[in-house]
């Protein structure tokens, strides 16, 4: 498998960023891991695709935390480049359905190096 993040995989529709984000609905669930919340669907299991399908996702990093675009872009990039490398956990699950789709949220308040993000990241990838 290859280890790239297409624009496919991407979550950018505002109706399903908006009911992740719903604190009431049923359908989401969360895992919290420092420094990231997660939020995210199941996918709907059917007998017809056999070929599971990359979850779509979003980062997303406080701008009341980091008041420089340039900090908050660097945050996004470290998170991303470890979704990527490790993403092929979540396609190795065989017993449970894959997420749908995944809001990584960074709640830390400082800039974590790479390490730590990646550590969590594979931690996060094995609970969902």
């Amino acid at each position: 498998m290859k280890a790239t993040l297409k624009k496919s995989e991407r979550l950018s529709s505002k109706k399903v960023i908006g009911s992740l984000f719903d604190k009431g609905s049923e359908n989401t669930k969360s895992v919290f891991l420092y420094p990231f919340r997660v939020s995210y669907f199941l996918q709907e299991l059917s007998n017809e695709n056999t070929e599971p399908t990359h979850p779509q996702m979003l980062i997303s990093v406080s701008k009341r935390y980091f008041k420089h675009a340039v900090d908050r872009n660097l945050v996004k990039r470290r998170t991303r480049e470890a979704y990527r490398l490790n993403k092929s956990i979540l396609l190795q699950k065989k017993d449970s359905p894959l997420p749908a789709s995944i809001a990584f949220v960074y709640i830390g308040k400082k800039i974590e190096d790479f390490a730590k993000i990646e550590k969590s990241m594979k931690s996060i990838l094995h609970k969902m």
